[in-house]
């Protein structure tokens, strides 16, 4: 079995910090949070991958979880960032190097309450299908 791994991080990352919608709403999408980074911002979560061949080709099958986190009182502005996650991914066009007939969907998500009582927090998570080139 290949992997999409990093190939998928770097084209999630790059869509989400490439639109100018969610940049307008958000201080930054992140793999690593530099430590004096304000909210509201997207991180990059985990994912989960398995082979998802047919017939004749290579295939993997993807859930990826990416983060919003908020200091907003109450999930108001984390659920505007999550809308705004979904337009650049959910069923949109995504280019990974390496695979073709990629295809991404929302999942799931789950609002979360912090240990932090100033912090909310979405975690979501998005299944993406991808065929090998």
């Amino acid at each position: 079995m290949t992997t999409a791994l990093w190939p998928l991080q770097q084209a999630v990352i790059t869509a989400l910090r490439t639109d100018t919608a969610l940049s307008g709403l958000v201080t930054g999408v992140f793999d690593n949070v530099p430590e004096t980074q304000a909210r509201p911002y997207v991180t990059y979560g985990t994912a989960t991958e398995a082979a998802d061949d047919a017939h004749n080709q290579r295939g993997l099958t993807s859930n990826m979880t990416l983060h919003v986190w908020s200091e907003h009182l109450g999930f108001k502005e984390a659920a505007g960032i999550l809308a705004a996650l979904d337009q650049v991914l959910d069923r949109r066009p995504l280019t990974v190097a390496g695979f073709r007939d990629v295809s991404i969907a929302h999942q799931q998500h789950q609002q979360l309450r912090d240990p932090d009582p100033e912090i909310r927090h979405i975690a979501v998570t998005y299944r993406v299908w991808l065929t090998k080139e």
